[in-house]
């Protein structure tokens, strides 16, 4: 038997806890799962925390995970030849993350039309690793995203199946108070 390399025994490992996740919710239609991961110790940088890169990549896994539940997973994406891809995002970073921390993204979807999709993740330190955050905890990061669905055959965007789109917005909800923000401007020296 032959082993796998390792990118993708940790894309197996990531669909075996979307699946459990996806089980443990499957009583609650209206709202995606938790998606949960522990901050490794080669995530720490010089400053003692969770670098910044490892906060788009724990997004990025939540983003698969939304991806899976919406159907827009690896057999449809095979099958296809579409996917989401990423044309814009805004994070922020704000409180430190250490090493061994437990951590759960709650991710919302803000809006969906034919051929794009709005969401955000907002990224929380819990107890242990199956924890949900309390209802008064705040996020240590969030990130807001436009994701296109693209036709990579064709090169394009690519208007949803009405499955897809039909699931995506049966989970839209408000933006929280934070979302559709910009970096302000810094004014210039004199």
């Amino acid at each position: 038997m032959s082993e796998q390399p390792a990118h993708e025994q940790t894309a197996v490992t990531e669909q075996n806890a979307v699946t459990e996740q996806k089980a443990a919710a499957a009583d609650d239609d209206t709202s995606l799962p938790l998606f949960h991961r522990t901050v490794r110790p080669e995530w720490i940088d010089y400053n003692g925390h969770m670098s910044e890169a490892f906060y788009v990549l724990v997004f990025g896994y939540a983003t698969d995970a939304m991806m899976i539940e919406t159907g827009l997973h690896a057999g449809y994406r095979e099958s296809t030849g579409c996917s989401l891809y990423t044309a814009e995002a805004h994070l922020r970073y704000l409180r430190e993350v250490a090493a061994g921390s437990h951590l759960a993204v709650r991710t919302r979807l803000l809006g969906v039309d034919a051929k794009k999709a709005r969401f955000c993740h907002e990224l929380y330190v819990v107890g242990a690793p199956d924890d949900v955050p309390e209802p008064d905890a705040a996020p240590v990061a969030t990130t807001e995203l436009l994701a296109l669905h693209v036709d990579q055959r064709a090169g394009r965007t690519a208007p949803f199946p009405d499955s897809v789109r039909g699931r995506l917005a049966s989970l839209v909800e408000p933006a929280p108070a934070w979302a559709g923000r910009s970096i302000a401007e810094v004014p210039a020296v004199r």
